[in-house]
């Protein structure tokens, strides 16, 4: 008799991790001298942690700490210095203890979700999406409920798409900078959904990972100063360049504290202390990691500049994070094989707009523009010549 599987068999693939096992695969094929593969396919910083970090993480190592479990919320001091990270970017006073140190963003969606949802509840998100949010819900129950969002709004929902909801969701996960078209909400617009959820009792989860990586006049904002029962999630995967530490926080409204600490003290007991360690001293970083944004910003003009000589020239505004989201409508219908054909055929990788938009995607696809800057100008040029731009 066939055992039985769990919800977990409903939730789709993450496409962008195969796409970079194709990517692993073909660059370990390689003969030598040929030429390598330009990864522009996972939003993943070209630079490590901040030297800073490193250091630190050595010198617990070193000094005989026993890096044992902390507290499930985290390092009292990495809590604290969190806190003051809200007070200097967003002059927000928040308490310590309404910070979870968390596994990663990744870690922290299903605390978030657990807490704050039940299954069958609705939770409203923009399409394109980053498809974590929709498979998590979705493996714990969950409903998604997409609202397709295109140029005209920047990718981005808007109070009047929400008004038209009816019944309301249970809540909105909202994005600014986005993943994966790299847009922004005009702060106004950012502040009005904040205070639309709050009045109309949708929690909003803010997905705060892009912040300090906007690259035009669009301020960044964070949903905490502007709701009372909005949850914010934050990582130092992006900024400050830890993806492969997976540490990262929530900070979380009074009702929400003791249900997120209960489902972390079971699901998690704590995140990595040797991260926590290295988290910390990495927010004491700060040319360093200005001089990345610098480098995104660089590779960001170039990309817009030379990518519409390659023939896409239909692309996202890109106000932050390191994503461009482009239209290849008038190249195929079909982004996972045209992904896949440009992979073989140029060695540029790229992910398929289908693993954001499953209803239309098929004409989109993402390029991250995080990795070096040489790559990035090859990564063009390769696509031009492809294109029979040359």
């Amino acid at each position: 008799m066939p055992l039985k599987t769990g919800r977990g068999a409903c939730a789709p693939p993450f496409l962008v991790m195969d796409v970079i096992a194709a990517a692993n695969a073909r660059a370990a094929a390689l003969a030598p001298g040929e030429p390598g593969v330009i990864r522009m396919e996972v939003g993943q910083p070209g630079s490590g942690a901040p030297a800073g970090a490193a250091e630190a993480a050595v010198r617990a190592l070193q000094g005989g700490m026993p890096l044992g479990y902390t507290e499930a919320f985290g390092l009292p001091s990495l809590r604290a210095r969190i806190a003051r990270h809200y007070a200097d970017r967003y002059g927000l006073q928040v308490p310590p203890d309404r910070i979870a140190v968390t596994v990663g963003a990744s870690g922290a969606f299903p605390l978030a979700f657990l807490a704050a949802f039940d299954p069958g509840d609705a939770v409203a998100m923009a399409a394109p999406y980053y498809p974590p949010y929709a498979n998590i819900l979705t493996a714990l129950g969950m409903k998604p409920l997409l609202l397709p969002c295109d140029g005209s709004t920047r990718f981005q929902p808007t109070v009047a798409m929400l008004e038209k909801l009816d019944p309301r969701p249970a809540g909105l996960v909202l994005a600014s900078p986005c993943n994966p078209a790299g847009t922004m909400l005009p702060p106004d617009e950012f502040i009005a959904i904040a205070r639309w959820c709050e009045t109309e009792g949708v929690r909003l989860v803010s997905d705060e990972i892009y912040h300090g990586l906007s690259h035009g006049e669009l301020r960044e904002e964070t949903a905490a100063a502007h709701s009372e029962s909005a949850v914010v999630v934050n990582s130092f995967s992006k900024y400050w360049s830890m993806t492969g530490w997976r540490i990262g926080w929530l900070l979380l409204p009074p009702d929400l504290l003791r249900p997120v600490e209960c489902l972390a003290q079971n699901l998690f007991i704590s995140a990595p202390h040797v991260a926590q360690v290295a988290a910390e001293a990495a927010m004491d970083c700060g040319p360093e990691l200005e001089a990345n944004r610098a480098r995104y910003r660089r590779n960001r003009a170039l990309l817009l500049r030379e990518l519409p000589r390659a023939g896409l020239d239909r692309l996202s505004p890109a106000d932050g994070a390191f994503y461009l989201w482009a239209d290849v409508g008038h190249l195929t219908n079909d982004s996972v094989a045209f992904c896949a054909r440009m992979l073989a055929e140029t060695g540029v990788a790229a992910t398929p707009g289908v693993d954001f938009d499953r209803e239309r995607g098929g004409r989109f696809l993402r390029l991250s523009y995080c990795g070096p800057e040489a790559d990035m100008a090859e990564g063009a040029e390769r696509l031009r010549r492809w294109l029979g731009r040359a």
